[in-house]
């Protein structure tokens, strides 16, 4: 077994938050990823309800979170946990890993770094072996060869927002915040990278789907005016020319639906890019 079926006070430096998601069960889910505090392993967080909870705990990148979990055990992937009282468990914010007035890394490389596959194939063929079905990793590219952005459906599907507010005109529970709150705006667009790993012929095409990205694409867009082609470069300019001048990293996950019958059940759910080291040297 991974880990245990249940984790009293796990204590998770928090490494990844997708982008939310509309959820017929939960109203909306954000998926959360990071690494546990005592072994350094990977760990799922689903489901928590991010922009509902009470301001004092909702937690940033890098936090060091404390809650009680257990086994996810509808979920056949080895790292995934949920909150022992579901939506409602309290979560506590209770440190974080700064990259320190002398901008060192070190810390944070610790935990992000503790294992590193070079290999996306090797990566997948443990995602697809029985008893280990690895869903969470960080993989270093051999090559970045570019950032692709392509349009997508601007609205959630029309069948969400009907089947949603049925829901909610039957709730009877009185969480207010649950009956305001909107549906988060859905990205106008998908973000891809394609890159190459040790081993790889052609490149692989990977979505990045990380709430950092989906925020920085509406902050461009409010700094441009709306001006969605110039929001857009001022993402690539980021994820391209700036990101590809540090040691970049990426955060990879699989999805449930998709961890068996997909080829490559992967895609981004973060980056980590420390400065290389002759970088450190002029900071």
């Amino acid at each position: 077994m991974y880990l245990p079926q249940e984790i009293d006070k796990a204590r998770v430096l928090i490494a990844v938050k997708t982008y939310p998601h509309p959820s017929l069960a939960y109203d909306e889910l954000v998926c959360n990823a990071g690494f546990l505090h005592e072994t350094g392993q990977w760990i799922r967080i689903y489901p928590i309800q991010f922009r509902q909870l009470p301001y004092d705990q909702q937690y940033q990148k890098y936090n060091w979170i404390e809650l009680n979990l257990h086994r996810k055990t509808s979920d056949l992937r080895q790292e995934s946990y949920m909150p022992k009282l579901g939506i409602d468990e309290p979560i506590a914010t209770v440190g974080s890993i700064d990259t320190g007035r002398d901008r060192s890394w070190a810390e944070r490389k610790r935990y992000a770094l503790r294992e590193v596959f070079d290999s996306m194939s090797e990566l997948i063929a443990l995602a697809k072996t029985p008893h280990v079905r690895k869903s969470l990793a960080t993989v270093k590219p051999k090559e970045l060869i570019r950032l692709e952005i392509e349009e997508d459906e601007r609205e959630w599907p029309p069948k969400y927002h009907a089947e949603l507010r049925q829901l909610r005109l039957f709730d009877n529970t009185g969480q207010s915040s649950s009956q305001n709150l909107q549906p988060i705006r859905k990205l106008p667009y998908k973000y891809y990278y394609h890159f190459l790993t040790e081993g790889d012929q052609n490149p692989r095409r990977m979505m990045i789907g990380d709430w950092e990205i989906g925020a920085l694409y509406w902050n461009c867009l409010a700094r441009t005016e709306g001006d969605e082609y110039a929001a857009n470069e001022l993402v690539r300019k980021k994820y391209r020319d700036e990101f590809f001048e540090k040691d970049l990293y990426l955060f990879v996950g699989t999805t449930q639906a998709h961890h068996i019958k997909a080829i490559n059940p992967f895609m981004i759910i973060g980056v980590f890019y420390p400065p290389v080291m002759n970088q450190l040297s002029l900071l």
